[in-house]
């Protein structure tokens, strides 16, 4: 079934969970109750001084609250407390003195994991990866309000212990060696850097002391290279140690001991915070590898570096229980680490425990009994264990040889052979009520004893992920991508003084409201018509339950912090029942829920779409006056833009007419403007209604519309060259052009290492936040310096992931060639409009792009919409359009019609 907004939904889905810790109430209880958070108990409550509830009494939950609290409007009529100053402060509702996280991450994909380092405050441990795992890219900077070391305040008394300190590490990157073989335990070795290392600029080699050509005898890890780095570049710290052991191959990874050496300097320089921090930082990350030894798997490491992350960057969302079963993981054998983290990654949610085996795993009984120990796992070896709410899941283990034997047995038949697996299933389901005491033994007469994630830790894995990526498209194998090359994430800095959830009560809202989407997104699939106006019925009533939520466009957290609340996964799947409404012809309930959206989403995007829907919907209801109404109310609103507002003049210009509405619309003449159309004809090849229309060429080659009417151009129709791209060169153009302000210093819109965009892309906050440097920026566009932002972008970021930016679609010739014939004042009006509004322009766009040039240095360019016979031109294609012609493009309509 084809819904409106039900790819958006199944995109904030992700991955669906095997256990819905609230299925059955949400099943039961339509209006459930709001979900009930116990306070931690660390803290003394205290009273908002604004609203009167009662709140934690740490500064976090202060500030938080305080700031939400302050910004909503007051809905009462009784008499308003005046906020001074004295009235805010009564309660120390002070400032903390953290700063802003100010991290650098980088872009390239084998440099070493960026993590954020720590204040002295937080005592948990910070996870490095060893070097002899390669490219690895598995680091995210959490949301939260602590200072970071580059910025905190230090005691003037502290001095960093560096002077006689020594550094446990090894020498990596052996195969690099000059001389492989002759190294034994006690050889006399220094640091050199090599900032001309094309893999790191941050490397540092390890040489030979005893040797007077100084061989290279590998390199640091580049997890501590990062931080000694500067430390010898701008500190001039030297460092020389010797080999403590020889490993058993010589291109293994090789101990040593390294000591830092008294400079000329002294310790004059070493006052700053930026020294200090960087050395701190070294020093975690050595007694992390002492603790993660480099024989750990690759996974395994990625699982425990997002779990410790979460662990220190959201702690104020975790409870003590949790956060000790969390913290439990670390200390478990690298057996049972390793088998958690495979069975987390596969369907299951049943296994066998005979038919569980990996290489890296070596005692694999031993592992299993240490996660039911945990509670990490919970195990089956007896059939009584077996509960009858689990027959389907357990029987889908069996094979169907199996399951054939105990169809057979059970229902006293014969045969089975071709009934697929799915039915023998369903029909040993059907009647597990009745067999079942024999059929679970049965069951595990012949699987034998089985396990499964339990749903607690399944439960806190998710939500360790969804607080790691901050979506859910996005899981452990976004590492695996990393790790093999498939994806490089850009550089960029993450400057975060608020977390995206400020609280755990507002954390498990909206995980409630993930859990109603996806028992949505699975009714749909299965048709269960009766639970999907269930989940329609419980989004409606929380939604409802909200004030009208509004936020400006210079808040700097509150845009982006509504698209992780539970009203904003309600109103999406609102968004899913009014378009499953509509096709139900249920027109009454889908414009009372549209209504419910209008009035509390006042600051949304999608109130064009609503509008549109609302308008429409009544139409069909035959009231076409408030249809009329509700369009004209519409095109006041100034959320509502590019296609929607054309749609909306449109249905404007054509219900008010008169008797209705006697004067013409003002727009009216904009809107009806016409646009150049030019007519190609071509030998159909195919004819069938809903079928994409295909045609012969002049040729006699075959091809679509759209090729039909590139071959026209580059002949008869003026000698142009093109593509057929529709939107996809342009958004790369933008964000190759725009990559510098794409990826600026910008405060709470970098949480995540793996971000292809802030937060705040395609969101009204985009541009005013920063605002004089995308108007510098296009001004030197204008001025002709296009190509050349182009051309650096390519040669420093290509393959990079950037949200809309497809590399291999494109050569950078074609785009240099558009960039020039397109020209800059063109080019800089385009990336104006999508720098304002990224969401709403960046669909639509014409089919074709055509250049020619004009000599070596010219040109000029034309956009082409190219419409099949029976084809017309959306609202959204006609926006851009005539968008277009204003910009100063050459636009044009290709219809091509059958011989």
């Amino acid at each position: 079934m084809v819904l409106s907004g039900r790819e958006s939904l199944i995109r904030l889905i992700g991955k669906r969970r095997r256990f819905l810790l609230n299925r059955h109430s949400i099943l039961s209880d339509p209006n459930p109750n709001p979900i009930q958070v116990s306070q931690p108990d660390k803290n003394d409550d205290v009273q908002c001084p604004v609203c009167g509830r009662s709140l934690p009494g740490d500064n976090h939950h202060i500030n938080s609250h305080l700031d939400a609290c302050l910004s909503q409007p007051i809905l009462t009529t009784a008499t308003k407390r005046k906020l001074s100053q004295r009235t805010l402060l009564q309660l120390n509702f002070t400032l903390s003195n953290s700063q802003p996280k100010f991290e650098n991450l980088s872009d390239d994909a084998n440099n070493a994991p960026v993590l954020p380092p720590r204040n002295d405050e937080c005592e948990e441990e910070q996870e490095e990866l060893p070097e002899n795992l390669e490219a690895e890219l598995d680091s995210t900077i959490g949301a939260t309000s602590s200072s970071s070391p580059f910025n905190s305040a230090v005691p003037e008394d502290f001095k960093p212990d560096v002077l006689g300190a020594t550094l446990e590490t090894f020498i990596v990157g052996r195969r690099y060696a000059d001389d492989r073989e002759k190294i034994c335990a006690g050889t006399a070795i220094s640091l050199l850097r090599d900032p001309q290392n094309v893999k790191d600029p941050n490397a540092i080699k390890v040489v030979s002391a005893d040797s007077a050509c100084c061989k290279s005898l590998g390199f640091l890890p580049r997890e501590l290279a990062q931080y000694l780095s500067p430390l010898i570049d701008n500190y001039g710290l030297g460092f020389q140690g010797h080999v403590t052991s020889i490993p058993k191959h010589s291109l293994d990874i090789v101990p040593i001991q390294i000591m830092y050496q008294r400079t000329s300097d002294g310790e004059s320089k070493y006052a700053d915070e930026t020294f200090e921090c960087l050395w701190k930082n070294a020093q975690r990350v050595v007694e992390f590898a002492s603790r993660n030894p480099p024989s750990s798997v690759k996974y395994q490491l990625n699982f425990c570096l997002m779990l410790q992350e979460v662990l220190r960057n959201n702690i104020h969302l975790l409870t003590e229980d949790e956060k000790t079963y969390m913290e439990s993981f670390t200390l478990l054998s690298n057996d049972s680490q390793r088998l958690f983290v495979r069975l987390y990654t596969r369907k299951g949610p049943w296994f066998r425990t005979s038919s569980i085996s990996y290489p890296e795993i070596v005692d694999t009984q031993k592992a299993v009994k240490g996660l039911a120990e945990k509670e990490y796992i919970h195990c089956i070896e007896d059939a009584n264990q077996l509960c009858e709410s689990e027959v389907n899941d357990i029987l889908n283990i069996l094979s169907v040889s199996e399951l054939r034997e105990i169809w057979c047995i059970l229902l006293r038949k014969s045969g089975g052979h071709g009934i697929k697996k799915q039915h023998l299933i369903s029909s040993l389901s059907t009647d597990a009520d009745i067999l079942w005491p024999q059929l679970s033994t049965m069951i595990l007469d012949r699987t034998g004893s089985c396990i499964m994630i339990s749903s607690k830790a399944e439960s806190l894995m998710w939500r360790t992920e969804r607080l790691f990526f901050l979506n859910g498209e996005q899981d452990l194998s976004s590492f695996l991508l990393v790790d093999m090359g498939k994806i490089k994430y850009p550089a960029y800095n993450c400057i975060i003084s608020e977390p995206i959830f400020s609280n755990r009560r507002n954390l498990l809202l909206y995980e409630e409201a993930i859990e109603v989407a996806q028992i949505m997104d699975e009714a749909l699939d299965a048709n269960k018509i009766d639970v999907v106006l269930r989940c329609i019925k419980i989004a409606e009533s929380c939604v409802s339950a909200d004030l009208p939520i509004q936020y400006s466009t210079s808040e700097s957290v509150s845009s982006i912090r509504c698209l992780f609340t539970a009203s904003w996964v309600y109103s999406k799947v609102v968004t899913v029942g009014i378009s499953f409404l509509e096709q139900e012809r249920r027109y009454t309930n889908a414009i009372n829920l549209l209504k419910l959206l209008l009035n509390v989403f006042t600051c949304d995007l999608r109130r064009g779409y609503w509008t549109l829907r609302l308008s429409v919907d009544l139409e069909h209801l035959g009231c076409i006056d408030e249809s009329l109404q509700i369009a004209e109310n519409g095109l006041l609103d100034t959320w509502i833009r590019a296609g929607s507002r054309m749609a909306l003049q449109r249905r404007v210009l054509r219900l008010g007419k008169p008797p209705r509405r006697w004067k013409v619309p003002s727009f009216s003449t904009s809107a009806l403007r016409k646009i150049p159309e030019v007519f190609v004809q071509g030998r159909p090849l195919n004819s069938e209604l809903g079928a994409k229309n295909r045609y012969y060429n002049e040729e006699g080659k075959q091809c679509g519309v759209e090729e039909l009417a590139l071959y026209y151009y580059s002949g008869a129709g003026g000698g142009w060259q093109g593509v057929h791209a529709e939107s996809d060169i342009w958004l790369t153009i933008f964000g190759l052009l725009m990559w510098d302000v794409i990826y600026a210093n910008v405060p709470n819109v970098f949480y995540t290492r793996f971000q292809n965009a802030p937060l705040d892309f395609g969101t009204d906050r985009f541009y005013p936040a920063r605002k004089s440097s995308i108007e510098s920026h296009l001004q030197q566009i204008r001025d002709g310096m296009a190509e050349e932002f182009l051309i650096k972008s390519w040669e420093t970021h290509v393959g990079t992931a950037c949200r809309g930016v497809k590399w291999d679609c494109h050569s950078l010739d074609e785009l240099r060639a558009v960039v020039t014939c397109v020209g800059g004042t063109c080019l800089a009006s385009l990336c104006k409009l999508l720098a304002q509004d990224y969401r709403s322009w960046s669909s639509g766009m014409p089919d074709l792009l055509l250049w020619r040039f004009h000599g070596e240095y010219s040109g000029e360019a034309k956009l082409v919409e190219v419409k099949g016979p029976s084809d017309r031109l959306s609202e959204q294609q006609r926006a851009w359009l005539l968008l277009l012609m204003d910009c100063g493009f050459m636009i044009e309509v290709c219809k091509v019609k059958p011989l």
